[in-house]
């Protein structure tokens, strides 16, 4: 299979398995290699990938690169860089695509940098421009105050990191063809400067609220934080998370681990109630993509009714002890 201007994405392993959010960039990389008629890759290292890849196939890859060996395990920065320069200088991708979790993050300038081409971090959108065969290259910026379209027109490959949870997978199709490809290691690129000498779990984290199925988050429409209280009693009732936009938690009503957006976290649940919330850039940024959104918000033109999938428009002073009253009421029906 020619790869010469295919669309790459970078998978991850941990703890031995394939992490989910691989599977998300292959949703993003189906729409861009389809646009460009050309395959989408997945490129993935680790210590035991090779029979796991046909996962990734069956989630929208056409091509699976992977890279077996146990120094590969655990994420250095040294190895990985290496590794993945010379596929991407032996392939000639058009497109390389990476999540901003921890190894996206690091790993991605520092290719950039070497490759001589440029990188657009945390995007919300990614289309390719019908014109010019493109990336566009979608991301909050200014504070989330405006939107910015960003292109890499004279280098290549056009680079690009995107939020997990800003995208649901693909369904899983156990009947897609791909090839899968071990590409053999040069020892010396496995050198690194950095020795792993341990790992130890933060058990005392709450669950995240990206994992959350249901997720209840209040904004600055709540005015108070005896009134951001009922956020808190939704989630509880609705068996949920709660999440918040940045102005609740910058007003102190909660902690940043519930702050949704741009600046925040990313979340898709299967149910996104905004309270009190506008929805500026940013804070759409971080929930755009939940399965069904609900809003309630007293100004009819607050931006958050622009992605609900159902709206209240009303004072939530009024609406919230109604809403509290019949969720409880339908836990005692269930319990």
């Amino acid at each position: 299979m020619d790869l010469s201007g295919s669309t790459w994405i970078l998978g991850e392993e941990r703890d031995g398995t394939i992490h989910p959010v691989s599977y998300e960039l292959l949703a993003w990389g189906r729409g861009l290699a389809d646009a460009l008629g050309k395959p989408l890759v997945c490129v993935i290292l680790g210590a035991d990938v090779l029979k796991q890849a046909p996962e990734l196939v069956s989630y929208g890859a056409d091509c699976v690169l992977a890279a077996e060996n146990p120094a590969l395990g655990t994420f250095r920065l040294d190895p990985y860089a290496r590794v993945l320069g010379r596929w991407v200088k032996q392939h000639e991708p058009d497109i390389l695509l990476a999540a901003a979790t921890t190894m996206g993050r690091t790993l991605m300038p520092i290719l950039a940098a070497r490759l001589g081409t440029g990188l657009t971090a945390d995007c919300t959108g990614l289309d390719i421009d019908p014109d010019d065969r493109l990336l566009v290259q979608t991301r909050p910026a200014i504070g989330g105050n405006v939107m910015a379209l960003i292109k890499t027109p004279r280098h290549r490959p056009q680079m690009a990191t995107v939020r997990p949870k800003s995208k649901r997978p693909l369904l899983r199709n156990p009947d897609r063809k791909g090839d899968i490809v071990e590409c053999q290691v040069n020892p010396t690129d496995l050198n690194s400067r950095v020795a792993r000498i341990g790992f130890e779990p933060d058990l005392t984290a709450e669950a995240p609220i990206q994992d959350a199925d249901v997720v209840v988050a209040g904004g600055n429409g709540l005015r108070t934080p005896k009134r951001f209280a009922a956020v808190f009693d939704t989630a509880t009732a609705l068996g949920g998370a709660v999440g918040a936009s940045r102005v609740a938690v910058d007003r102190g009503w909660t902690t940043y681990a519930h702050q949704v957006g741009l600046s925040g976290k990313s979340v898709t649940p299967r149910l996104y109630i905004a309270l009190g919330i506008s929805g500026s850039p940013n804070h759409l940024a971080g929930m755009a993509s939940s399965e069904r959104i609900v809003a309630i918000n007293k100004d009819p033109e607050a931006a958050i009714f622009k992605v609900a999938d159902f709206g209240i428009i009303g004072d939530l002073s009024e609406i919230m002890p109604h809403l509290l009253g019949r969720l409880r009421d339908r836990g005692g029906r269930d319990g």
